[in-house]
């Protein structure tokens, strides 16, 4: 029956076929022709010509009349400030110069800035950091590759400083020097020494009972001067007695003057009563004025209030003794400093300790001898100062100050600080009162450089 069905419908197909092929295909379409274009004729009719604008006329001239001549209000500048004295630096070190700048300069490879900075330290008539200045400016020099230059530098040192702390290391650098005169590539040793560093880095991590006794002999060898310089930090970092006692022999003088100053730096930071003994020490067994400022600086930094306090009063030195002071006012001794003013006969000292009240804040203190000290230079000081605390604390005492002092330095002293605070509210207020015509010419003076609105006003109220 399936068969029958299937043989059915093929022949039904097979039958369709041949019927759609039996029937005619249909005609195609027609071509369609080009689109006719027509024709259009726009009659438009052109715009006349515009009729010519005439042109203005210019207004006549107005001859103005000569403004006249004012001599009362010639511009003059107003007097600069007189600054708040600074502290004094490194004293007879001054002379140095650019000395710590242009370590600076060579700790970050800007090695020719450097030679400038050098060869005037190594110049400087009074300078006693000549012999360390040529130390690097050879080191500077070998590492621009001018080493024959370096040489001659070195061998100029230790004609010049036959007895310098820096002639082993010169010694040291001079080696180095020679034996890589046949090198190609200037680099060279500074790779050597990174190499060192990192190396030395590593074994103190690593195995720091190894690497004490190998920082000692590096120290102790003929490695450069950054060399050992960065060995000490490394040892600075460690917790070891033995190297504990490396650093505090740098710092009593066995190694040079640079690296002293660094260990004792070093012995300030990491504290402790031992290592405050030993600064205390090597204070009292050197004549060397910027070892023992160091020193000082250490004893602030390991908040050693007790050794400042005697040293600010036995130091015969008074710019030691100032650096003590300055260490007590950043320690907020308030209590020493008072002390110190009472007994100190030098008047730089005694200004330096009024700073040293500014820096712990002690505006009783201060205050005390803005309206009370008889020597008349440390008066204007204290109230110059007094600008320097905040309006808040002291606006009504400059100005109790200038209304019951008649001495006009005084007051100037007064106008001045006010201006250092900004307090132009009190200012105008002065400047209303003020009957003198010098005093207040400054108080407008000062306030016409002021920016607030209570200045603003008061210079419209003037023009008025």
């Amino acid at each position: 029956m399936t068969r029958m069905c299937t043989a059915v419908f093929v022949s039904s197909l097979v039958v369709a076929g041949h019927i759609a092929s039996a029937q005619p295909m249909p005609p195609p379409a027609p071509t369609l022709g080009p689109t006719p274009r027509f024709p259009i004729a726009l009659d438009v009719p052109l715009l006349p010509d515009l009729p010519m604008v005439p042109p203005v006329p210019a207004p006549p001239l107005i001859a103005m009349p000569p403004l006249p001549f004012l001599p009362d209000f010639a511009y003059q500048p107003a007097p600069r400030l007189q600054p708040v004295p600074r502290p004094r630096g490194d004293g007879p070190r001054n002379s140095d110069g650019g000395y710590d700048q242009a370590r600076e300069l060579i700790d970050s490879g800007r090695y020719e800035r450097a030679l400038e900075a050098l060869d005037r330290v190594a110049a400087a008539p009074n300078s006693t950091r000549a012999d360390a200045a040529l130390y690097w400016k050879a080191y500077a020099q070998w590492k621009l590759d001018q080493r024959a230059d370096a040489l001659a530098t070195l061998a100029d040192m230790r004609k010049r400083f036959p007895q310098s702390r820096w002639a082993k290391d010169a010694q040291a650098l001079d080696v180095e020097i020679r034996q890589r005169s046949g090198d190609q590539v200037s680099p060279d040793g500074q790779a050597s020494e990174e190499l060192k560093l990192l190396a030395l880095r590593g074994l103190m991590n690593s195995d720091p009972e190894r690497a004490i006794p190998m920082v000692e002999q590096l120290l102790a060898g003929p490695s450069t001067v950054r060399v050992k310089e960065n060995a000490l930090f490394v040892l600075s970092q460690s917790r070891s007695q033995r190297g504990r006692d490396i650093i505090a022999g740098a710092a009593k003088g066995s190694l040079n003057p640079d690296l002293q100053l660094r260990a004792i730096r070093y012995l300030g930071a990491i504290g402790g009563a031992e290592n405050r003994q030993v600064l205390d020490e090597a204070y009292r067994s050197t004549t060397d004025l910027a070892v023992k400022r160091a020193i000082i600086r250490s004893f602030g930094a390991a908040g050693d209030r007790q050794r400042l306090l005697g040293l600010a009063k036995s130091e015969s030195a008074p710019e030691l003794r100032g650096e003590a002071v300055r260490s007590l006012g950043a320690m907020n001794a308030t209590a020493e400093l008072d002390e110190l003013y009472q007994t100190e006969t030098s008047a730089e000292v005694k200004s330096q300790i009024i700073r040293g009240m500014v820096a712990s804040g002690n505006v009783g203190s201060l205050t005390k001898l803005a309206t009370s000290e008889k020597d008349p230079a440390l008066r204007r000081t204290a109230i110059r100062n007094l600008g320097l605390m905040g309006s808040a604390k002291t606006s009504e005492t400059l100005r109790s100050i200038y209304t019951s002092d008649r001495d006009a330095e005084v007051r100037m002293e007064v106008i001045d600080a006010l201006m250092i605070q900004q307090n132009a509210t009190v200012l105008v207020a002065l400047a209303r009162a003020e009957k003198d015509a010098a005093l207040k010419r400054r108080i407008v003076e000062r306030l016409s450089v002021m920016k607030s609105k209570e200045a603003t006003d008061y210079m419209l109220e003037l023009l008025k």
